[in-house]
Formats: C-alpha cells, sequence, structure tokens
C-alpha cells in the first residue's frame, strides 16, 4: 500500500458514513437477526467453524446483509473480495477469478466472493459466476433487496443456503442508536446525549431499517448546537422530529416488496376486511406507487372476487379509474379508498373466474364440436339451404325464455357458471328456478 492510498484509506474511515462506522467486527456485536444467528443457528456455527458454502442474504435495506458479509470478513480464514452489482462488470469479476485461482493454487486457500445488490447483475453475468461456483474457486455471498427466487440464477440458488434477514425490532433499532451516540466509535466523541422520548421515537419512525435510524441521529449530532449549561448536543424529540421529516416504509414500487404489498392490499378486499385493504392502500400511496396500478387491481378484484355477488363492483371500479385519471393526486386517494372498500364490503363470489376457467380449460384440451345450425348467421341469402334454420326467439316465450340446445352436441349439459348463494347470485338463482333451468347442485 503506497502513502496515498494509506491516507486515502484513513480519511474515508473518518468520514464514512456513522452506520458504517459502527459496524460490528464479530458476530457477537451484531443486534438483531437471532433467528439465523443466535448462537444455536446453523449460520452462527458455520461462520464460527469457517466452514461456510455459498449463501444468499435478503431482505429489506438496513437489516445487515452487508454487515453479516463483514463480520463473515473478519472472521474467515480465506481471501475475501467484494463488488458491488450496481458498477461491477464482468472484467472485475473475470479479475476476482483470476485471484481466487492463483490463491487457490498457490496457498490452498478459498476466496469468498461477496456480492452486494446481486440482484442487479444480469443472466449473462450471473452465469459467468456459475462453473467457479460449481468447482469451489468462489465461496459466493449474495446480498439483495429482492426475492432471489425472483431475480437470481436458479442454478446459483440451487447452490446456495438462502437466509431471510428480517427488519429489526423496534428495541434493535433503540440499541444502535444509544451505540451511536455514546460509543467512541460513533459519535462519543461529540459528547451527546439522546432524551429517551427522542430515541424511542427514532427507533419506532426508522420502520426496522437501522440505516435510517442511524442516519438520522448523525444529522442531529451534526446539526445541533452545544446546551450553552453543560455543553452537550442534547438530541430532544423536537430534534429527532426534524432529522426523520417523512416514516420510512418499506416499500420499493420497483421491486419484491411491492408485490407482498399489492398481494395484501388485494387479499384484504377479497377477506372482506375494509380496514387492512385502506390500510394497505396507504402504504402505496405513501410510497409512490402509480394510482392507475392501485385502480387497475380494484378493477380485477371486483370481477374475480365480486363478480356477479354485487353486480355493481365492477362499475364503482372503473369510474373509480376513469376517475383517478381525471383528478389526479392527492384526491385520488379519495376515490381509491372510495373503491377499496365498496369492493371489501361487497358480497363475495368466485363463479365468474370458475366459469371461465371451466370453459378455457374445455375449449384447450376437449372436442368441442360445432356451433348447433339453428344458432348460426342467418342473415344472408342461402343461410336456409345450409340448414341455418329452427332458431327460437326468447322473446316471443312466457318469462323470455325457451328451452333449446345452446351448447355443441359434444358438450350438452356442461355446467360452466354455477352461481353462489350469495349476495345478487341468490336473485340469479331464483330467476333461473323460475324459468325452469337447471342449477348444478352440489351433492
Amino acid at each position: 500500500m503506497d502513502l496515498f492510498t494509506y491516507m486515502r484509506e484513513n480519511f474515508q474511515d473518518d468520514d464514512s458514513p456513522l452506520a458504517k462506522r459502527i459496524r460490528p467486527e464479530t458476530l457477537d456485536e451484531m443486534v438483531g437477526q437471532e433467528h439465523i444467528i443466535g448462537k444455536d443457528k446453523l449460520l452462527y456455527r458455520a461462520i464460527k467453524a469457517d466452514k461456510l458454502r455459498s449463501l444468499i442474504f435478503y431482505g429489506p435495506p438496513g437489516t445487515g446483509k452487508t454487515t453479516l458479509a463483514m463480520v463473515i470478513a473478519h472472521t474467515t480464514q480465506a481471501e475475501f473480495r467484494q463488488l458491488n452489482a450496481t458498477t461491477a462488470g464482468k472484467k472485475d469479476m473475470e479479475q476476482v477469478i483470476r485471484e481466487a485461482k492463483d490463491i487457490r493454487g498457490m496457498y490452498g486457500r478459498k476466496t469468498i466472493l461477496f456480492i452486494d445488490e446481486i440482484h442487479r447483475f444480469n443472466k449473462s453475468q450471473q452465469d459467468y459466476l456459475l462453473p467457479f461456483v460449481e468447482d469451489g474457486t468462489v465461496i459466493l455471498i449474495g446480498a439483495t433487496t429482492e426475492n432471489p427466487y425472483f431475480e437470481v440464477n436458479g442454478a446459483l440458488i440451487s447452490r446456495s443456503n438462502i437466509f431471510q434477514l428480517k427488519p429489526l425490532s423496534k428495541e434493535n433499532i433503540k440499541t444502535l442508536i444509544l451505540k451511536a451516540v455514546y460509543d467512541r466509535k460513533g459519535m462519543g466523541a461529540f459528547d451527546a446525549c439522546i432524551d429517551e422520548d427522542a430515541a424511542e421515537f427514532l427507533s419506532d419512525m426508522a420502520g426496522g431499517d437501522a440505516r435510517n435510524a442511524l442516519n438520522a441521529v448523525e444529522l442531529g449530532i451534526l446539526s445541533t448546537e452545544r446546551n450553552p449549561e453543560d455543553g452537550k448536543i442534547h438530541i430532544t424529540l423536537s430534534v429527532a422530529e426534524e432529522c426523520i421529516q417523512k416514516r420510512a416504509i418499506r416499500y420499493d414500487k420497483d421491486g419484491d416488496n411491492h408485490y407482498d404489498i399489492i398481494s395484501a392490499f388485494i387479499k384484504s378486499m377479497r377477506g372482506s376486511d375494509p380496514d387492512a385493504a385502506v390500510f394497505y392502500l396507504a402504504k402505496m400511496l405513501y410510497g409512490g406507487e402509480s394510482v392507475t396500478f392501485i385502480a387497475r387491481r380494484i378493477m380485477i378484484c371486483a370481477s374475480e372476487d365480486v363478480g356477479n355477488a354485487d353486480p355493481n363492483a365492477i362499475c364503482v371500479a372503473a369510474a373509480c379509474a376513469q376517475a383517478v385519471e381525471r383528478v389526479g393526486m392527492p384526491e385520488a386517494q379519495i376515490i381509491l379508498a372510495h373503491a377499496a372498500i365498496y369492493v371489501a364490503c361487497a358480497p363475495k363470489s368466485n363463479s365468474i373466474v370458475n366459469a371461465i376457467d371451466s370453459a378455457m380449460e374445455t375449449v384447450s384440451h376437449e372436442n368441442t364440436g360445432q356451433v348447433p345450425p339453428h344458432l348460426r348467421d342467418a342473415h344472408y341469402s342461402g343461410s336456409e339451404k345450409l340448414g341455418h334454420t329452427g332458431y327460437l326467439y326468447a322473446h316471443n316465450y312466457p318469462n323470455h325464455y325457451v328451452e333449446q340446445q345452446y351448447l355443441p352436441d359434444e358438450l350438452v349439459g356442461r355446467c360452466f357458471y354455477e352461481p353462489s348463494d350469495n349476495g345478487y347470485e341468490q336473485k340469479i338463482q331464483a330467476y333461473f328456478r323460475k324459468i325452469g333451468k337447471g342449477i348444478k347442485q352440489d351433492d
């Protein structure tokens, strides 16, 4: 290391963010994630014994994925190399692989390659790593905020242990805040203190993201004047509130969490829970989700999960979709809430879904025959010669209904739509009984 490199690295340590300065170096210093690094857990034992195989750490930002990788770097006897997929390319990987082969050949030591944001590597970049993971040239540790089963090469997944990191608890965050304020590795040299209610507030507002809380602490200490009475920097509740202007919620509209929240939103409407539905709607709106995307999902739910149990649901949802495009935010949130709550409170039926699924299955896999002759187009000369006769006009008969064959011969008697006994579909059943149309009943 030359003098300039030495000076640069030392200045970086002094000026690096608080979250990096107080990053633990041993497993015993880690805060949270006891479900995977508790002393009786597999990962803890593997790290302590330096017997790691390839790993993928998956979880929201600020939960300790990179920190855990750095702990492994300080613990292992293997060589440790780090790349960030947002800036590294194939040439960087090729260099690491060459070094790993040389180290393995000359010294018999393994190389651990840590790739942060591994989901940002494209398929060909991930494919490049596969043979070297397979033959043991490198032990891969990947970190990702995205669901690895969606974003990481399946072959890499099959050769790795997946560990999901959870958002840190409020107590975990508070422990880190106090360490940041009072520890010499953190901001201890500033002679600061933090009030109990301020620590509680930041712990709660961080939303399980340690980095968010520590950034707020650092900003508060660096921007607050010393108290003239005791010469200390006081982080009060008002200071803490200024440092976090907006609650940090775990919502990435382009990532995995996006799918989790929209899934919960839809399932809450389907489950007739308007409180949960409007809560998840608020999370999406707060996170900047597209109002047109939300409106489309409400329309789908109105047909898929309400259907003819309340035919007005799709009308409300469609009107909502049109209105939010014309009105825009912030008022669009009222319209979306109107539609979401209506759909959540409506009686439910999936009979329409079952009907179209069954019909599609039939069309895809069975001989469906021909349209009966009496239903074919007869609005041209010569249709009678083709036998397109015999159609009975329903409005000429009592109740505007007449018994005749509509399905092809091969499907006569097949039932696709079975109205439920919920909501408006009760009236559909009653109408079918009135006109004498049979309804398939459960045995």
